[in-house]
């Protein structure tokens, strides 16, 4: 199959049809002047024979014109109908017979054959100039319509292509959208979770705050009732000594009255008077010592370190209670700021 010819090809066959056409036409408008010019004068009064080479140019006139035309028509792809068909056989016939004219009233049939070369040819080269005109319009009609659909197909290729690149940007900004979103409600979940745990963490250290505050209460607690026992053993066991103490008071009073009640011999009171002395002096050796004034007291438990003296030793040595003297202690214990002194030494 030949490949199709492309549309400078066609205007160039075009071109040389048209230069072929009038170059046929010019020869043939100038041999038929030639020609028929002294037929016409043979027959033309002689005085008018000057007008001879008008008929020829006449005709050939109206021959140009019926090429021409013949030519625009078919360019454009119309049909102009019978008339102008008309007038180019009617012109070719006058310019055959005028051209043969001569040489027939001669009976030179070589002469006809000779002048009659040149309207043939005329005649044929503008219908087949017309056949040609209009193949090849029908062939650049064709050639335009493919173009016009290529044309059409490219641009439906194009729009769709643009379109499918649209789509695709759409998708692509959609897709960003959506990640863009995404990482909006991560960031968000995140962000909870974070409140979340840190609220969490907060309740647990509330929690283990409370609970150490409940362990230090109850640690206190269970201390304030360890010193409450120690202090009320401390105090049970002072009474019963103190009662001990009256009690071998009273026994000591008991022995000592009865001999008081007896008869006394002249070389025995020194003897008496001696025990007796003695007996008083244990008696009130118990009630001899004093308590110390509260802020030498103070001054004297704070003198020592933790641990060199027992409570029952600084109770003794000053006078106070043992619960007096473990209250004094506890407070040495508590943290320096928690401690506040007047100037008489008692803690405010």
């Amino acid at each position: 199959m030949s490949e199709p010819l492309a549309p400078a090809q066609i205007q160039s066959a075009e071109t040389t049809l048209t230069r072929g056409t009038w170059a046929i036409t010019a020869g043939a408008v100038l041999f038929s002047v030639l020609t028929v010019t002294p037929l016409v004068q043979r027959v033309t009064p002689g005085k008018w024979e000057w007008t001879a080479p008008i008929l020829p140019l006449v005709v050939d006139a109206a021959v140009v014109i019926v090429v021409r035309l013949d030519a625009t028509v078919a360019r454009i792809g119309g049909s102009s109908g019978p008339w102008p068909a008309l007038l180019r056989w009617m012109t070719g016939l006058m310019t055959l017979l005028l051209n043969i004219g001569d040489s027939a009233l001669k009976g030179d049939l070589v002469g006809v054959a000779v002048h009659a070369v040149a309207p043939l040819l005329l005649i044929v080269t503008a219908e087949a100039g017309l056949a040609y005109r209009r193949a090849i319009g029908q062939a650049l009609e064709r050639i335009e319509r493919s173009r016009a659909a290529e044309q059409e197909a490219r641009e439906q290729r194009e729009h769709a292509r643009r379109e499918q690149a649209r789509l695709e940007r759409e998708r692509a900004e959609q897709a960003a959208r959506d990640h863009t979103e995404q990482l909006e409600r991560e960031r968000a979940e995140r962000e909870i979770a974070e409140r979340a745990e840190e609220r969490e963490h907060e309740a647990r250290m509330e929690r283990e705050r409370l609970n150490r505050d409940a362990e230090m209460r109850r640690e206190q607690r269970e201390y304030d009732e360890q010193v409450r026992r120690e202090e009320q053993q401390r105090a049970d066991a002072l009474r019963r000594e103190q009662q001990e103490q009256t009690e071998r008071s009273r026994r000591e009073r008991q022995v000592l009255e009865p001999a008081a009640a007896a008869p006394q011999t002249t070389h025995e009171p020194a003897a008496v008077n001696t025990v007796a002395s003695s007996v008083n002096d244990g008696v009130n050796g118990a009630s001899a010592f004093t308590k110390m004034p509260e802020i030498d007291a103070r001054s004297y438990i704070r003198s020592f370190r933790e641990g060199e003296r027992s409570v029952r030793q600084l109770a003794e040595e000053t006078g106070w209670s043992v619960g007096w003297v473990s209250a004094r202690l506890q407070e040495l214990r508590e943290p320096a700021p928690a401690r506040a002194y007047d100037a008489a030494g008692v803690v405010v």
